[in-house]
């Protein structure tokens, strides 16, 4: 007999490691529910041959009987009381008490309630109409709390006449039970009630027989309201008919044990698995069934992260082999644009044309680096950073981005710790959420922008949306503004390229995208609080960095210099013919000799040959066909050990470093590269000890 209250369902430990892993434990758990199922059946068919026995007592009883539970409902009474109170929907004791002429019989019967309620037996006599004759006949109504059932009363009416010295049951004395048999039972009670899966006993009609706590707590319903009752009564209104038809399929032989998917009744209702299997009913012939029901709620949440998390990647895969095509195209857009302003001055008609082209080919390559950080593919730069002074930096910036109809306000917590990032990375990561904020406070006319730092220690890592914070120190910068807030529908989506709300034109549907790759690609965290018509909290967890981790490398010095004219042999090797004729080019303009090479293979043929020339640099790229830079770089090695070496890529410097080893003679240029970046960074490595 399930209890109206019981301890919560035990919430069983988990985490996002692979959808395997999910299902694994899911296997296992139902695995050892069912194993505990059939350890429960025995004990239950102890219980419910008790019960039978104390039903069947009760309906031949002539005299009429009542079991009052703690709630005040009725758990059970016989034909002799049915016909004396006729109950029907009202309450036991209210229907008993209007069937006796006294004025006082409520007030009386809810006095002796109270007091066995107490623990007190007692009695009290009221007239009741005969059942033979309908005269009014005196009775003596006895109530006494029964043993071992905290709150339950069991209520007899007896004739006055009758001699009772003592309100007793007319129960005849139950069997004699084998303690070691009681001990047994009430142990498999125990496992019943408390186990971590929900078990449903039905009969032949699919009635609820028994139900343990777990499913009570899960569906939200006393065991009052389904005992005896359609085990349709546990789950959602819509999804009620689906469930009843798979049982009733299984009963009838028409389905095998086959797992189901349903929602438990409640708002909103937990997800549950159902594992039902026929059992031997009561009565020859009859085939009842056993419910193991698993709660799939936490299953399902881990489950809806992971294809998240996958959706996610996939798109920063795909964002990344875009950004490296592009890459490609916009080093030749920008490097022949440099070598046509070569011989074209300022006065020149075409000068500006070709300026044109020039700034709308680095705003295209200002979108790939969008793409790449998003992806987390971009090469970062990261320096040991005081927060506090990148937005003292930015605060005059700020102010003229969201103009004057909003207020900025910055909120610096004390002892701020320091955090190692890229400087131009965090700044585009504040500017971009300063401007979604504004652009949420002008649709309702102004209003505050907050920027808030603190620290934070996390003891024990923390869930937040579909990543778990490990715990460590970190270093917390809010941006909070006033303005029209996020619908719950679009939050998930918040952080997807190209996903936007803006019209069409306003904007590119990369910003957030790109604060989120940024973030993620430094080792830290974001996350969106928001709801409509109440502002939007961005929060970012950025690692704080201890100083006795590392040393804190000095900063390189700018160089002066504006000369990038160099001495010395280069060879140069790109598969893309429009950035291997344009970095020639300007190499050669700056007074280097550049041999060129359209793959590794030829660049290695040509240094293997019987007169290889000398070649004191080596620029590469990284990906080309068959034979990619870093493999063609540790074959030259074995005969030219101190080449020096520059890799160039779309892609980030990450992405190959590992490869590399302890090679610690190889320098990286990101693509696009202008004629002038690519001449600097030679002249560097060229001049370099």
């Amino acid at each position: 007999m399930g209890r109206v209250e019981g301890p919560p369902p035990a919430e069983w430990p988990g985490g996002l490691r692979a959808g395997l892993l999910i299902w694994a434990f899911s296997a296992l758990l139902v695995f050892g529910g069912l194993v505990l199922g059939r350890m429960l059946l025995a004990g239950i068919a102890t219980m419910q041959a008790q019960r039978r026995l104390f039903s069947r007592t009760l309906e031949a009883g002539p005299l009429p009987q009542l079991l009052m539970g703690p709630d005040e409902r009725a758990v059970a009474y016989n034909p002799a009381f049915r016909d004396l109170a006729r109950p029907g929907k009202t309450p036991p004791l209210t229907a008993l008490a209007s069937r006796s002429p006294s004025p006082t019989a409520g007030v009386e019967l809810t006095r002796l309630a109270a007091a066995a309620a107490r623990g007190m037996a007692g009695e009290v006599t009221l007239t009741f109409p005969d059942a033979a004759s309908g005269q009014l006949v005196p009775h003596r109504v006895c109530a006494r709390p029964v043993e071992g059932f905290a709150g339950h009363i069991l209520w007899l009416v007896h004739p006055a006449p009758l001699p009772l010295a003592e309100p007793t049951p007319v129960l005849p004395a139950p069997p004699a039970i084998d303690p070691a048999l009681a001990q047994l039972e009430r142990r498999f009670q125990r496992l019943f009630d408390y186990a971590p899966i929900g078990i449903v006993l039905l009969d032949a009609e699919l009635r609820v027989t028994e139900c343990n706590d777990t499913v009570l707590a899960l569906a939200g319903i006393p065991m009052a309201e389904v005992a005896g009752r359609s085990v349709g009564l546990l789950f959602q209104r819509e999804k009620r008919a689906e469930a009843q038809a798979r049982l009733l399929a299984l009963r009838d032989g028409r389905e095998g044990e086959v797992p189901f998917e349903a929602q438990l009744r409640g708002a909103p209702g937990p997800v549950v698995q159902v594992y039902a299997r026929p059992v031997e009913g009561e009565a020859a012939g009859d085939c009842g069934l056993v419910l193991h029901i698993v709660d799939m709620t936490r299953q399902k949440s881990l489950e809806a992260q992971f294809v998240q998390s996958q959706k996610m990647q996939a798109i920063g895969q795909l964002a990344g082999g875009v950004a490296h095509d592009f890459n490609n195209l916009l080093t030749a857009m920008i490097g022949f644009c440099d070598l046509l302003l070569l011989r074209h001055k300022p006065g020149d008609t075409s000068f500006t044309d070709i300026m044109q082209i020039k700034q709308n080919a680095n705003r295209a390559a200002n979108l790939v680096r969008q793409l790449l950080a998003f992806s987390r593919q971009q090469t970062l730069q990261p320096r040991v950073l005081s927060v506090t002074d990148v937005l003292a930096e930015l605060s005059n910036l700020l102010r003229r981005l969201i103009g004057e109809n909003i207020e900025l306000r910055m909120l610096h917590g004390r002892d701020l710790g320091l955090v190692k990032v890229d400087q131009g990375q965090l700044e585009q990561v504040i500017i971009n959420l300063c401007v979604n904020a504004r652009d949420a406070m002008q649709a309702v006319g102004g209003g505050k922008l907050t920027i808030v730092t603190s620290n934070l220690a996390m003891v024990e890592p923390v869930r937040r949306a579909a990543d778990l914070v490990p715990a460590g120190d970190y270093v917390v910068i809010e941006v909070l503004d006033t303005g029209i807030g996020i619908p719950p529908e679009n939050l998930e989506r918040i952080f997807e390229p190209f996903f936007s709300t803006k019209e069409v034109g306003s904007g590119t549907g990369l910003g957030l995208s790109t604060v989120y790759g940024i973030v993620r690609q430094t080792g830290g965290f974001v996350f969106v609080d928001s709801a409509p018509g109440d502002g939007a909290k961005f929060s970012i967890y950025l690692p704080r960095f201890n100083e006795g981790d590392a040393t804190v490398s000095a900063e390189k010095q700018e160089r002066g210099s504006s000369d990038l004219t160099g001495m010395g042999s280069i060879l140069l090797v790109e598969d893309e013919d429009a950035v291997r004729i344009f970095a020639a080019r300007a190499l050669r303009n700056k007074g280097y000799h550049v041999i060129e090479a359209k793959c590794g293979e030829a660049a290695l043929e040509l240094l293997s040959a019987d007169n290889p020339p000398a070649v004191d640099l080596i620029v590469t790229d990284v990906v080309m066909p068959q034979m990619d830079g870093p493999t063609m770089i540790r074959a030259v090695r074995e005969t030219m050990p101190d080449v020096k070496v520059i890799f160039i890529s779309g892609y980030a410097e990450e992405r190959f470093r590992s490869t590399l080893g302890n090679d610690e003679k190889a320098e990286f240029l990101p693509k696009p590269f202008s004629l002038k970046q690519l001449a600097a960074k030679v002249k560097e490595v060229m001049e370099a000890g």
